[in-house]
C-alpha cells in the first residue's frame, strides 16, 4: 500500500472570517508577536494574497514582504485585518489565581 501525504498547512482550513478571527485571536492570546505575523500570513493566504493586496491598498510584493518582516508597521497590519472582513479589538486579561 502507497500512502501519500502533505506538508499541514492551516490555510487549507480556514474557510471563512470566524474560523481566521477565531485562529488569528487564539495565537494573539497564547503565542508571541511574531507567531502572530506568521498567523496573519496564514490567513492572507487562505483568503488570496491577490485579493487581499486589492481590498488593503497594497501592493502584492509590498504584502508578501510585509508578512515576512518581524516588525511590520502597526497601521499596515490594521489595513491588512480590515481587508481581511475582520476588526481589532481589546478586552480585559483574565487572570487565573
Amino acid at each position: 500500500m502507497n500512502i501519500k501525504t502533505r506538508e499541514f498547512d492551516a490555510a487549507r482550513y480556514l474557510k471563512n472570517e470566524e474560523m481566521m478571527a477565531a485562529y488569528l485571536a487564539m495565537v494573539l492570546e497564547d503565542g508571541s508577536p511574531e507567531e502572530f505575523i506568521q498567523a496573519l500570513n496564514t490567513v492572507a493566504r487562505a483568503k488570496g494574497m491577490s485579493e487581499l493586496a486589492e481590498k488593503s491598498g497594497i501592493g502584492r510584493e509590498s504584502l508578501y514582504k510585509t508578512l515576512s518582516s518581524e516588525k511590520p508597521r502597526f497601521d499596515t497590519i490594521v489595513k491588512i485585518i480590515s481587508a481581511l472582513g475582520l476588526n481589532i479589538s481589546v478586552s480585559p486579561k483574565i487572570v487565573m489565581p
